[in-house]
């Protein structure tokens, strides 16, 4: 009976271990703190923290497809108010109270911890959809890659469309694998 025992216990054991397979995605949960750099309205929006997902694709390459959510809250506010270039007041308000990026590129891994990203894809602010691109230099912890980081530059195209600027800001974020 215990032959028995031990030789269905190592061949379910053994069957387990064979039957793994590698994930196909990286997922990770982030927390951000942007701090704008550029925009027409930066005293109104100076900086913004907020959550994302970023998920990298799985290959036998150094090249990883990425998908990336973020939502970013503006929280400070000098109350001041900013006018048209021509001198008129603005019709809708233009500081930055929340932005929603979803964005899409690829991530290099030019060794196993440490990332080169660019991913682009539309920027949903004040009612506006927009492009936006964000490179980023993101690295981990651990070889086990749960815990993560990265800096990145974002880029909003057109934000202010009378005067044609642009919305730049520099993310730092730590992030948790979740699976």
């Amino acid at each position: 009976m215990k032959k028995i025992i031990t030789t269905l216990l190592l061949s379910f054991n053994l069957i387990h271990a064979f039957a793994q397979k590698e994930t196909k995605l990286t997922t990770c949960l982030f927390t951000e703190y942007n701090k704008t750099i550029y925009d027409r309205t930066s005293g109104n929006n100076p900086w913004g923290i907020g959550l994302g997902l970023q998920t990298f694709f799985s290959n036998k390459t150094k090249f990883k497809p990425a998908v990336e959510l973020t939502g970013d809250i503006y929280l400070a506010d000098d109350k001041v108010l900013r006018l048209n270039i021509d001198g008129t007041i603005p019709v809708q308000y233009n500081d930055v109270r929340g932005m929603i990026n979803l964005f899409a590129g690829c991530a290099f891994y030019p060794v196993p911890n440490i990332y080169i990203s660019f991913i682009g894809g539309p920027a949903f602010i004040n009612g506006q959809t927009l492009l936006g691109v964000k490179p980023s230099f993101g690295f981990h912890f651990s070889k086990s890659k749960k815990w993560t980081g990265k800096i990145s530059f974002i880029n909003i195209f057109n934000r202010d469309k009378r005067a044609k600027e642009d919305f730049d800001s520099i993310g730092l974020a730590i992030g948790v694998k979740l699976f």
